[in-house]
């Protein structure tokens, strides 16, 4: 890995992009480094030079999604909003983005969380499990719910705005399905979402 990182950049690049692709599209156990030096366009014998085994290149690959995630959890969910919905507008700005900029990485994650028990070392397992707990942290603690509605328990309430906001992301990644980041206007979505988030205050604030 130490000559991997010595690499120029756009060959980098390159070579994880073809592997976050395979990983994202595949189990571990069918994900084919065969797949990976083809489209990454570099020999067999190079990609294990780089990584010892189809296994140390897995887990590089796993350590550096975590740290564009915790990157850019940081930016999105501000744990001292005191406001729930307010809250989630910037988990779902946070997942469509890494869906619009990185959408093999986005699936690679989803992939990761299915079978961090058996694919990754403790210490990753570990980091992935610590910043999903920390993500739900920052959504649920501190929460000013005398703001929701008396007749329903706040708890109700707070899972209520998830599973909505939950279920228009994922109505929502089906439409763009297929689409490139040049051909979305995402002034339309965004104001889309709004309306939906104002939706939801009406029926679940005072």
């Amino acid at each position: 890995m130490k000559t991997f990182e010595t690499l120029d950049e756009a060959k980098k690049k390159r070579i994880m992009d073809a592997a976050i692709h395979e990983f994202a599209e595949h189990p571990y156990e069918q994900a084919s480094t065969n797949q990976i030096v083809k489209e990454a366009r570099i020999g067999k014998g190079m990609l294990f030079h780089y990584f010892d085994t189809k296994q140390a290149l897995y887990e590089y690959l796993v350590d550096r999604a975590l740290h564009v995630m915790e990157e850019l959890s940081a930016q999105y969910i501000d744990g001292s909003e005191p406001d729930f919905i307010e809250r989630m507008k910037g988990s779902a700005k946070l997942k469509m983005d890494v869906y619009r900029l990185h959408p093999d990485l986005f699936h690679f994650i989803g992939q990761v969380v299915l079978e961090k028990e058996s694919k990754i070392p403790k210490a990753l397992a570990a980091r992935l499990e610590k910043m999903q707990q920390d993500g739900l942290t920052s959504l649920f603690s501190g929460i000013d719910t005398s703001k929701f509605r008396d007749d329903v328990p706040a708890e109700e309430v707070m899972k209520l705005i998830s599973w909505s906001i939950e279920g228009y992301g994922k109505e929502l990644l089906v439409k763009l399905d297929g689409q490139t980041f040049v051909e979305l206007e995402m002034d339309s979505y965004i104001e889309e979402f709004y309306t939906f988030l104002s939706v939801l205050r009406r029926i679940y604030y005072k």
